[in-house]
């Protein structure tokens, strides 16, 4: 755990040093933020902060490579973090070229495609479907249905991703949350299944959570720079990245129970694909609603509106900075709740987790109403 929290480390503070020049060469070519009707910021900001976060990403690895015990992990755990980190760079370069240029929906679409294809081919794929025993076990995947489904899942992700990225800091913050809760849930289940905690998933959330982590200050509200489309589609890669990582790590019936002996039923089987899911639920259904917004007014469903739930949340009462940590809340609520319940299974867990819910609710709504929208 230790080796990890210094992975953690050295990407957040590679990434919080490398933003500040990002911002710069931003400025210095012109890839900046201008107010647009749909935007919530009154002055033009700088982009480039995904190439901030794809060097803290890199520095991380590096620094695991050097570290006594995460040195030993294996060749597929390393080989499937460069990969990673390779179509992490082609989905970076797609998010400059839309920084500068404002690329058009499907060439963006295009790029992330590509992105995905380039994970693919280096190795990082579904190669199976975790099951619980009542449908069959395990569904393995032929040579068609393995990539088809990760470039799916990664091009989703992403675009769910993006979709968020409507305020400052929340995106890095909603996705440095998931990042923790997924690297917990894959850490607990390696010390549980006996086996090393140096895999992938772990590397890629630790390294994620920090890239986030050391952009936020830069980018929380009032933010200072934004991470663009280079920096959403980044993260969203990464986040997927991981979960695939993590599928066909553990046989299903390792995972049928939860930690400490408690019963946790066949649902922890699929956690590791429902996980993300969970981690971006927001995100996801915003991503749904938009579409459908979008296709039923006769528009393309990659065009913009400012009808996002962020911009609802706005309209309800709440201040830009009560918005993105009522959307922080959430998202903790969902992915450590989804975590808990499942591999601590019990009534406390569920309790627990449904009174946490109940006062999230609660101060969705109610707030608002009793003081005014603040700073």
């Amino acid at each position: 755990m230790r080796e990890y929290l210094v992975v953690f480390t050295v990407a957040a503070a590679v990434t919080y040093l490398l933003a500040t020049a990002s911002r710069v060469a931003a400025e210095r070519v012109g890839a900046v933020a201008k107010v647009r009707d749909r935007d919530v910021h009154a002055t033009p900001v700088p982009y480039f902060g995904g190439l901030a976060m794809l060097g803290g990403l890199a520095a991380a690895l590096l620094a695991a490579h050097h570290l006594p015990f995460l040195s030993t992990a294996g060749d597929v755990a390393y080989d499937d973090a460069v990969a990673v980190l390779a179509g992490g760079a082609v989905i970076c370069l797609v998010g400059v070229l839309d920084d500068l240029f404002e690329l058009d929906a499907l060439l963006k679409l295009g790029g992330q495609l590509v992105a995905a294809a380039v994970v693919v081919v280096l190795g990082v794929q579904f190669l199976n479907l975790p099951l619980p025993n009542a449908l069959g076990g395990t569904l393995l995947l032929d040579p068609t249905q393995g990539p088809l489904l990760t470039v799916l899942v990664i091009v989703t992700t992403v675009n769910a991703v993006n979709f968020v990225d409507g305020l400052d800091g929340l995106a890095a913050g909603v996705v440095a949350i998931g990042a923790v809760a997924f690297f917990l849930y894959a850490y607990l289940l390696a010390v549980e299944n006996n086996v090393t905690v140096a895999i992938a998933a772990a590397l890629l959330m630790s390294g994620l959570a920090g890239a986030c982590a050391g952009f936020l200050p830069h980018n929380f509200f009032p933010a200072r720079m934004f991470m663009g489309d280079s920096g959403s589609m980044l993260i969203g890669l990464v986040l997927a990245c991981g979960a695939i990582t993590l599928s066909g790590q553990f046989p299903p019936g390792a995972i049928t129970e939860g930690l400490f002996g408690a019963r946790a039923g066949t649902h922890p089987v699929l956690l590791p694909l429902l996980l993300p899911v969970a981690m971006l639920m927001v995100p996801f259904v915003d991503l749904l609603l938009a579409v459908v917004r979008r296709t039923r007014a006769g528009r393309s469903p990659f065009s913009p509106d400012k009808q996002h739930l962020h911009h609802r949340l706005l309209e309800i009462g709440h201040s830009h900075l009560r918005t993105v940590l009522l959307m922080y809340a959430v998202a903790g609520l969902v992915s450590f709740g989804a975590v808990v319940v499942s591999l601590f299974a019990g009534w406390r867990s569920l309790l627990g987790v449904s009174v946490l819910a109940a006062a999230t609710a609660v101060a969705v709504f109610w707030l608002p109403r009793w003081r005014g929208p603040t700073v």
